[in-house]
Parts: structure tokens; C-alpha cells; sequence
């Protein structure tokens, strides 16, 4: 087996990581390990990086990327990060270039900066759909000609998570490089394994969760977005036999007039649990979270990559990488591989929320 080494910047929780490693089940189904070992791994949140402690044998580094002395990275061959693009500007120069608008927007040139001194045989990024649309479509073809400028031959898709088994309407684009032609030649996406069968937000929802007064939001909640109905059409109590809709940091501060999806329980609204939103994305029922507070799980776990979906990506990159063996999910007939994605397949369907309230 010709295992590859990788160094993942922005690491986060460890989402992206856990899918590249592989070797775990989810919602029945058994995906195993993958032939990258991750040899470094950095991000500059301490509370995110005590999740990934707590879930990996080696350890991820609580520090800036730009401070990283590239020399002395270990030897490795991938490259991964989903770098912030909150910030990225350009400038009215001639030729335009890409700016930045604050210091998160310098980050993804320290991607590049590791590309250049380290020349890795390939990449993976990862960033939000907003991307292709920055700055009036500038910016997404000024990142992949940095890309290009480091020495490497790029593709990118967009992507819906949901198409991949996971219960979730996530919409994200995925940008691989390759440093050879014949790499960059024989890659290809992977291709939807859930287009119409999708995976239900029902069947990853806690019951437990609907005995707790500590997720429902009080009646006054409820009055004052009764007050602002008519102004906003944000608010949205999910359809339970769809996937959900995307979920975010934001989720620790919910609201009912925000964007983040909630539940309709007979006639109460609650929250979705940090444990069924890390199920929403996708992460295993052995994956712990229990280190930080409520709060710091939903913004580390909003924030991650789904692990299942960057199997699927890894996958594809591992045919590249690895082409004599086959790596392919399949079903997990262990006993209690499913302790509970049986559980709520009689619950009625949730419609809009403010078709739903009541003057």
C-alpha cells in the first residue's frame, strides 16, 4: 500500500482529517481507513484543538499558520486546508490582484507560501459556495491562478453534501491540485452516491432531546418573532424527512428569526442538540466532543468539514495515489452499529415555521 503523509492546515475539529483517515462507521455504513496518515496538523483555536486531541493518536498544534517556518514541516505529500474567505478583496490595480480586507484574508497566501517552499505532490481545499461568487467572480479565478503560480494543475466542483449520504443540504466547493500532469490527468471527482435517496434529517435526531426544557425556546421568544413575521423569511423549522438545511457556528446562538434551522415538537420549538448536529455532519457516535462547553461544540462542529464527505473526496484521491487497491463503505453488520438512526421513523412531517404559527 503507498500511503501518503499529510499536513492539514486550519484543521479545526478534526472533520476533514477524520474523513481522510477513514476507518469509521456511520449511519449503518462502514467506511474504511484510507492511505493517508496525517503527519502535522495546526489551527489556532485552543478550543477546537483539544476536540482534535481527544480524537486522533498524534496531536494538532494550537498556532497562527503564519507562523509556521515551512523548512521545518516533516516530510509529506498532501497537502489539506479549508482556508477563511471571508476578507478577500481586490484591489483596483491593473492587473487585478488579490487583496485582503483584514488579516483573515491573508491566509490562504500561507497555503500557497507551502506549496511553493515544500512542493507536495498534491492538495486538497475546501471552502464555502460563496467563493465562486466573491467580488463579483474576481476573486475565485485570481485564487486558482495563485494556485497555478505555485506549480500546480487545479480542479475544483461544487458540491452538496447530501448527494453523499449525509443529512444535510451543505453546499461546498472543493479545490484539488496536482503537481504532476499525470496526476492532475487521472483524478477525478467523485460522483454522487445518494442523488435521489437521501439521507433524512430524521434519522439522526435524539428523542431524548424532546423530554429537555433546556432546548425549546420560551414563549416570549416565540411572541417576539411573531412581531417581525411579516419582515423576515428566515426562520425555518426543518422538514424532518428532507436532509437539514446547512448548519453553522451560529447555531449557539440561534435564534427563531435567524437563518439556522430549528424543530417544530407538537406545538414547541427547540434547537438542534450539539450531539444531533454532529451527527448532521456526518461525524460518528465515537467521535468526542464532551472537552468544551455546549457553546464551543456548535462552533467547532458548524465549522467542520463532514467527515463522510471528505472520505468520498479522499477516496477519488486515493485512485490517484494508491491505484491497486479498491477502497469502497459498505454495509456495518456489527450489532448496535445503528444505536440510533432507527429511532424516529414514525415522526410526522414539519412544515415551514411561519406557516405553521398561530396569532
Amino acid at each position: 500500500m503507498a500511503r501518503m503523509r499529510v499536513v492539514s492546515l486550519f484543521c479545526g475539529c478534526g472533520g476533514m482529517d477524520y474523513g481522510m483517515s477513514g476507518g469509521f462507521t456511520y449511519l449503518g455504513r462502514y467506511y474504511p481507513k484510507l492511505p493517508f496518515d496525517i503527519a502535522y496538523a495546526v489551527d489556532n483555536d485552543p478550543y477546537c484543538t483539544k476536540i482534535y486531541n481527544d480524537n486522533f493518536p498524534h496531536k494538532c498544534e494550537v498556532k497562527d499558520v503564519r507562523e509556521i517556518n515551512a523548512d521545518k514541516l516533516p516530510d509529506f505529500d498532501i497537502l489539506t486546508g479549508g482556508f477563511p474567505c471571508q476578507s478577500f478583496s481586490i484591489s483596483a490595480q491593473n492587473p487585478p490582484r488579490l487583496g485582503y480586507k483584514d488579516e483573515r484574508g491573508m491566509l490562504f497566501f500561507e497555503m500557497v507560501k507551502i506549496l511553493k517552499a515544500k512542493r507536495p505532490r498534491a492538495f486538497v481545499a475546501e471552502n464555502v459556495k460563496g467563493l465562486l461568487s466573491a467580488n463579483k467572480k474576481k476573486a475565485f479565478p485570481l485564487i486558482l491562478k495563485e494556485f497555478g503560480k505555485a506549480g500546480y494543475k487545479v480542479k475544483f466542483k461544487l458540491f452538496n453534501t447530501s448527494d453523499y449520504g449525509i443529512p444535510q443540504k451543505r453546499e461546498r466547493v472543493i479545490i484539488v491540485g496536482f503537481r504532476d500532469a499525470v496526476d492532475y490527468d487521472r483524478f477525478c471527482f467523485p460522483t454522487p452516491t445518494t442523488p435521489l435517496a437521501k439521507a433524512t434529517l430524521k434519522s439522526v435526531l435524539d428523542e431524548d432531546a424532546d423530554n429537555n426544557d433546556k432546548w425549546f425556546f420560551s414563549d416570549k421568544a416565540v411572541r417576539g418573532m411573531m412581531l417581525v413575521k411579516e419582515k423576515m423569511n428566515k426562520g425555518r423549522v426543518q422538514n424532518i424527512n428532507e436532509p437539514c438545511n446547512t448548519i453553522s457556528a451560529h447555531l449557539a446562538k440561534v435564534s427563531l428569526n435567524s437563518t439556522d434551522p430549528v424543530l417544530k415538537i407538537g406545538e414547541r420549538y427547540r434547537r438542534l442538540t450539539p450531539h444531533e448536529c454532529a451527527r448532521i455532519q456526518s461525524f460518528p457516535e465515537t467521535f468526542n466532543f464532551a472537552s468544551v462547553s455546549d457553546c464551543r461544540k456548535y462552533r467547532a462542529i458548524g465549522n467542520a468539514v463532514p467527515p463522510v464527505f471528505m472520505w468520498h473526496i479522499a477516496k477519488a484521491l486515493a485512485k490517484v495515489t494508491d491505484p491497486e487497491n479498491s477502497y469502497e463503505a459498505e454495509e456495518d453488520h456489527m450489532p448496535n452499529a445503528m444505536p440510533w438512526d432507527m429511532k424516529q421513523q414514525n415522526v410526522a412531517m414539519q412544515p415551514d415555521l411561519f406557516d405553521t404559527l398561530s396569532t
